[in-house]
């Protein structure tokens, strides 16, 4: 069954990345990555998952419109399944389906006109790195 089953990340744009990357290490004390800071979760049914806080630079091209400074990542079982009900239901797909080693990835546009991110994620991937928070 196709659904939305949980945030994968919230990417935000800052004036340095870097330096914000560096601040959640050191003073907040969390794993970064190289793109922002990564949190490992157990879901309702034990199953281990993955979110991304995500640090862009302020004048990436990556969240769509360029006032827009969020960007919601949504995680989604059955990405083509899904894809095509949102079709069917007129919603806006900004993209084609790109896939990586860490999951599939497409953009859709919510009726205001905010890009949000789906992915149907790999989390195996994530758990060889040490490079995660853990939540718990």
């Amino acid at each position: 069954m196709t659904k939305i089953t949980g945030l994968g990340g919230v990417f935000i744009k800052f004036n340095d990345p870097k330096a914000m990357n560096l601040w959640y290490k050191e003073v907040l004390e969390m794993n970064v990555n190289d793109y922002g800071v990564l949190f490992a979760f157990n879901d309702n049914s034990g199953q281990k998952g993955f979110m991304q806080l995500g640090t862009f630079e302020a004048n990436s091209t990556y969240f769509g419109n360029e006032k827009q400074q969020v960007m919601l990542n949504f995680r989604v079982s059955e990405i083509e399944t899904f894809v095509k009900e949102l079709k069917s239901k007129n919603v806006k797909i900004l993209d084609e389906l790109e896939s990586y080693e860490y999951g599939k990835f497409i953009h859709i546009e919510d009726p205001e006109g905010n890009r949000i991110e789906l992915w149907e994620p790999i989390d195996e991937v994530f758990e060889k790195t040490e490079n995660f928070q853990a939540m718990t």
